[in-house]
Parts: structure tokens; sequence; C-alpha cells
């Protein structure tokens, strides 16, 4: 799916033992001091210390979701870690992050 590439969101996916399988433009883009697009093969849990990468592998295990926001640089964020699945098969790990303004709108729709 084209679109994705360059999707006005981090999009960074692994696989079930951590690998990094996919970036889009974005994710390459926030994480160019990191190595960028040369990331794609490498394991998730080593860029991540204590206790975030026990988390994440535990995550990566369990299948289970993480959802929360940061702020850094000046800029808030929304991250969204999900697993995701081909044909009901678990295949890994994906995570969203997009930037979200401090102060915004919340409805409730009934």
């Amino acid at each position: 799916m084209d679109w994705i590439k360059e999707f006005n969101c981090a999009i960074t996916v692994c696989d079930t033992n951590g690998i990094i399988v996919a970036m889009n433009d974005k994710s390459v883009e926030i994480f160019k001091d990191d190595g960028g697009s040369e990331l794609i093969g490498k394991n998730l849990f080593d860029c991540h210390p204590e206790p975030s990468r026990t988390k994440l592998k535990q995550m990566v295990e369990q299948q289970t979701e993480n959802v929360y926001t940061i702020e850094k640089n000046g800029k808030k964020k929304l991250i969204y870690q999900s697993p995701w699945y081909e044909k009901e098969i678990y295949k890994g790990f994906v995570e969203l992050s997009l930037e979200i303004p401090f102060e915004m709108p919340h409805f409730k729709r009934t």
C-alpha cells in the first residue's frame, strides 16, 4: 500500500522476534539519528533501554497493545503500539507515532 510510505505518521513494524521489517518515510526521518532506514533488519529491543525493553518484549510475546502520549522536543505525540496479524496469524508489532496538539477537542458521541 503505497500511501503508507508518505503518510504523516511514523509507522514502524517489527516481526515476532522484534526485528524491524518496515518503516515509512516519517519513521525513517524521526529515527535518522539512530540510523534511519538502516534500522530495518535490526532488533527493536536493542533500540530501547530498560524498563522499556522488557515492556516491549512482554507486549510482543503476549500480543497486547500499549497506548500513551509523550512530550519531546516541544511536541506532543500519541504512541499507539499494537500487534498485527495476517490471515489471523500473529506477525509482530506495529508502532504508530503521530504529533497531536497540546490542546484538542474531545467529543462524546452517542
